[in-house]
């Protein structure tokens, strides 16, 4: 059945969601399952074109998980993920749809938890065997991890931090665009974390390699879990020191600066860079 919830914060889900191991009772109808087929989350589409998560156990829809894991309740719910790699016929209503277009279009809760399940289904299907002796890995008891039998090596679920950034001058906020961003958006510089470096110095690397920009002041705004493909999104502000734009043609087409008068087409609501864009306008600086 489709699981509907007022939406809270997009960006935690501390006071809902609980992790686990295995639960308390056996599953019921009522637990969320998150079931995935080639990274594509089964939901149903109601009659009004809306997008609910579809939760119904795979058995009950006459078809098993090759892989299955609990993970934790959310407001006292069992949640499990769950993987097919075989494909499945499904009523008329479900559809198997990519989490990266389902962003915006279901509840910010639901996708936050359908993004943490899909980066264990990820960990799983990458880590059967041990990278270090090549043996078959054993899944742990006690935590969400994996065990060589052989040289007890152990894999835990891979998480790859990124920064993302507001840069300001004065009173306006420098945006750039990707090639991939749909027409006329632009949002905040981002980037990963290279071994060695502090957040700090990975922000400061990343302004001046796409967009030829020194920065200063470089705050802690907050963060968001980021399921593309297992990111943690760690939010800047920055204030401009010197330099002009010039794009690095790569990763940006075009950078520009922006006064919270004069905005672009922004990014979703649910995104931890329209959060840092939404500081910028309220303060103005």
């Amino acid at each position: 059945m489709p699981y509907n919830k007022t939406r809270l914060s997009p960006f935690s889900l501390s006071r809902l969601f609980v992790p686990g191991i295995s639960p308390n009772k056996v599953a019921a109808a009522s637990a969320l399952w998150f079931v995935f087929h080639n990274d594509g989350l089964l939901v149903q589409q109601g009659e009004g074109g809306e997008i609910t998560l579809n939760s119904t156990p795979p058995l009950q829809l006459g078809f098993s998980a090759e892989f299955s894991l609990y993970i934790g309740t959310y407001d006292g719910v069992d949640i499990y993920a769950a993987e097919l790699s075989k494909p499945v016929a499904l009523p008329e209503t479900l559809y198997f749809k990519r989490l990266r277009t389902l962003f915006g279009k279901i509840d910010g809760e639901i996708f936050a938890l359908a993004g943490r399940a899909i980066q264990i289904i990820h960990w799983n299907r990458d880590h059967k065997f041990c990278g270090r002796c090549g043996s078959e890995m054993k899944n742990r008891t006690k935590e969400i991890a994996k065990i060589c039998p052989a040289c007890k090596f152990i894999s835990f679920p891979r998480l790859s931090p990124a920064v993302i950034m507001s840069v300001v001058r004065k009173n306006e906020i420098l945006l750039a665009r990707s090639p991939r961003f749909p027409a006329g958006m632009y949002s905040t510089l981002a980037g990963f974390v290279e071994p060695g470096e502090t957040l700090e110095e990975t922000v400061a690397r990343e302004v001046r390699e796409e967009v030829n920009v020194e920065i200063c002041n470089i705050s802690y705004v907050g963060s968001q879990p980021w399921p593309f493909p297992h990111s943690l999104m760690i939010g800047f502000s920055a204030n401009y020191a010197s330099g002009d734009i010039r794009v690095d043609n790569n990763e940006i087409e075009d950078a520009q600066w922006f006064s919270k008068n004069n905005m672009p087409l922004l990014p979703t609501r649910m995104s931890i860079a329209r959060h840092l864009i939404e500081l910028f306008i309220k303060s103005g600086r």
